[in-house]
């Protein structure tokens, strides 16, 4: 819609290094949805979202790190396909109007060094694992399920402190710039009150964004 373009801004700066999980094959539902629907790897957020983000550069500059950028705004339609090849309740939201991906104001995250390199967390972004996936997609979910007891804030092994300090430093950065984490993925952050009654669904158009 090109009367919104002006609230939307790609992510374009040296301290953030754009890998959007669904642009390739390698995330859990195993399929490039974004290059599918012509979207690829492009990350854009509301301008709310984005003035947060940019108020972080000064921090990433200051500590030598970057931030990986593994998924932002996501289209309605990438939702809807993504939805339907995981329909497990909690890994996406019901309807892309219940997800703050949709709305533009929440990104996954997560840290890497100035040269970067991925940090060590106690899993990989989304959870992913290539045997997980495959299990998934072949509809069995329990050793998956269990294993994303990892992903929260609260979960704790002692043989995984140095991947738990990271993800602590991650928690401790973002909410710095006042934004929100959930309990069960640690890679995700949003605008507080960043949902559909203050922000809107719609379909950008990655021409329009230039």
């Amino acid at each position: 819609m090109s009367e919104n373009k002006s609230s939307y801004i790609k992510i374009k700066n040296d301290r953030f290094i754009v890998d959007m999980m669904y642009a390739k094959k390698t995330n859990m539902v195993g399929r490039a949805v974004y290059k599918e629907i012509n979207w690829g790897n492009i990350a854009v957020v509301h301008v709310d979202l984005w003035e947060r983000l940019e108020e972080l550069t000064k921090v990433l500059e200051k500590e030598k790190l970057k931030l990986k950028i593994c998924d932002a705004y996501r289209p309605k339609i990438a939702h809807e396909i993504m939805k339907k090849i995981i329909p497990i309740e909690g890994f996406f939201a019901k309807t892309p109007e219940r997800s703050q991906h949709c709305l533009a104001t929440a990104v996954d995250v997560c840290l890497c060094d100035d040269d970067g390199r991925e940090f060590l967390f106690p899993t990989k972004v989304d959870a992913y694992k290539k045997k997980y996936c495959e299990q998934v997609l072949q509809g069995e979910v329990d050793e998956f399920l269990s294993y994303l007891k990892k992903a929260r804030h609260d979960y704790f092994d002692e043989k995984m402190k140095n991947a738990i300090s990271n993800r602590k430093m991650l928690k401790d950065i973002m909410e710095s710039v006042g934004l929100e984490s959930i309990n069960h993925e640690w890679w995700h952050y949003n605008l507080p009150n960043g949902k559909i009654d203050r922000y809107p669904l719609i379909q950008l158009d990655v021409k329009e964004l230039g």
